[in-house]
């Protein structure tokens, strides 16, 4: 609950979940799969958490009567991926270098949030480089943007951890403005005239909100 959701999948998908359009693909696959977890996670925690597990059930959905009345879900086994769950090992393990170089970088004042940073990543190894084929490393750390260099040729004193020494990070300050709806940095000129002041993701979704009568 607290490694694998709280301080990473929740984590990283809160600004879809947030900022996203209402329609966006991204947004609606997050909270299929949020649900598909809480329904399953209550109830296998029902047995032990007797009233913890009701009141939550309740909250979710009031007609939905008692948690203890339901069975264990079954889990299609098409779900386990053990290639894919070798591929997320490696993305959170780099994730990890990025986290702890973004870490001394706050500590040291260069940059107050993770979405002030943008880090420089060097890999050495072809499996690193792979395993963030088609990630979004950037969202996966939470930064407003990530550069990922291959090769040799990070600088002296780029941060490494002990376990992960062919990562090199080096943290740098994002650059263009301030999102003042997600907080992420981003190209002014990429602005629509309608929503100057956000990205044109988060521009994007407050049409979406006024078409709905639910935003400016």
């Amino acid at each position: 609950m607290n490694a694998d959701l709280s301080a990473f999948y929740f984590d990283v998908r809160k600004d879809a979940l947030y900022c996203d359009p209402l329609s966006s693909a991204r947004r609606l696959g997050a909270l299929e799969a949020i649900e598909h977890i809480f329904r399953a996670a209550t109830v296998w925690l029902a047995p032990v958490l007797v009233f913890t597990a009701e009141e939550a059930w309740g909250s979710r959905d009031r007609q939905a009567g008692s948690v203890h009345l339901e069975q264990f879900p079954a889990i299609p086994n098409a779900w386990r991926d053990e290639a894919l769950a070798r591929k997320w090992e490696t993305v959170r393990a780099l994730r990890s270098a990025v986290t702890g170089a973004i870490e001394i970088a706050r500590a040291d004042k260069a940059i107050g949030s993770s979405l002030e940073a943008a880090p420089r990543v060097w890999l050495s190894r072809p499996e690193h480089v792979e395993a963030l084929a088609g990630v979004d490393f950037a969202e996966v750390c939470i930064t407003s943007d990530i550069a990922i260099e291959t090769g040799g040729g990070a600088p002296e004193g780029a941060f490494r951890l002990p376990d992960l020494p062919d990562v090199a990070v080096v943290v740098e300050h994002a650059r263009g403005v301030k999102c003042a709806r997600s907080w992420r940095y981003f190209d002014p000129a990429t602005a629509s005239a309608d929503f100057p002041d956000v990205t044109p993701r988060d521009a994007a979704a407050l049409r979406e909100l006024r078409a709905l009568g639910r935003g400016p």
